[in-house]
């Protein structure tokens, strides 16, 4: 903590942001809700005024599977829509990243019975997993469409 301190003290706030968002990734995975959604907040905040939206998207998108896990849809959704477009609004977007970003809608519209939009985003995400080959997406992709298919 005490290098985020002497981030804030620097002209420049994206090494903080960075900084932020990594350790929004840490608490996330010791499983502190609070303090990761406290900390992707602040990076997004940061990343707003940088305008670097490939930063923002990720760092939007982790923030709404924070809401989500935390079981606030209400609030997953929004974050969800954002880094969408902000992926889709970037020529350079990796392919995977765009691809994890719509498998994240997906469940949601899923999980709210959202079964035509769910069905559309997984076939998308399902044809960006194939054409960066992550196999392991491929096949959730298409378990979840059977599913849908049900």
């Amino acid at each position: 903590m005490q290098a985020i301190g002497h981030l804030r003290q620097q002209p420049s706030s994206i090494d903080l942001a960075q900084a932020l968002r990594l350790l929004g990734e840490v608490n996330r995975k010791l499983h502190d809700a609070v303090a990761a959604r406290h900390h992707y907040e602040e990076a997004v905040a940061l990343y707003r005024e940088h305008r670097d939206r490939l930063a923002l998207a990720h760092t939007v998108r982790h923030l709404g599977d924070v809401h989500h896990e935390a079981r606030h849809p209400e609030l997953a959704e929004p974050c969800y829509r954002e880094a969408l477009e902000l992926y889709r609004s970037c020529a350079d977007a990796p392919p995977l990243d765009l691809a994890n970003a719509i498998r994240s809608m997906a469940v949601l519209k899923s999980e709210s019975g959202e079964t035509e939009q769910a069905r559309t985003l997984w076939h998308e995400a399902r044809d960006l997993y194939a054409q960066v080959n992550v196999a392991q997406g491929v096949a959730e992709s298409s378990a979840r469409l059977a599913r849908l298919a049900e």
